[in-house]
């Protein structure tokens, strides 16, 4: 559960969803069947906590951020300024942050990450 006293810069405070993006032939019907195959492979608690889903967000504000992740907060500043001089307001203190980079192999100051809420025209 998130403590709400804690500032948003407190990775320890963190709730957030990993998601994956799947190819447009993937029904309901195949991913419960891929799940049911992996299980059989697999035990691992994880897999019946899979939920496949459709995200539409709407209208948003993102920006691709380069470096550290823990340099964020700069681009943050960035997007709401954005926002602010072209009328829009953020609709929600979540965000999604798209990874293009592998951290394992990619040196921190040339990560590439979009970062991305939605917003809604005042």
């Amino acid at each position: 559960m998130v403590d709400k006293t804690k500032p948003i810069t407190d990775k320890s405070n963190f709730a957030y969803s990993i998601m994956i993006r799947q190819p447009d032939f993937l029904t309901d019907e195949l991913f419960e069947q891929f799940k049911m195959i992996i299980k059989k492979k697999k035990n691992n608690v994880y897999i019946d906590k899979l939920k496949y889903a459709t995200i539409s967000e709407g209208l948003c504000c993102q920006m691709l951020h380069l470096g550290s992740y823990d340099d964020e907060s700069v681009s943050f500043e960035i997007i709401k300024q954005f926002c602010i001089d072209n009328g829009f307001e953020r609709t929600s203190m979540r965000h999604r942050e798209i990874y293009l980079s592998d951290p394992h192999k990619t040196e921190a100051l040339k990560l590439k990450t979009v970062l991305r809420y939605t917003v809604k025209k005042t």
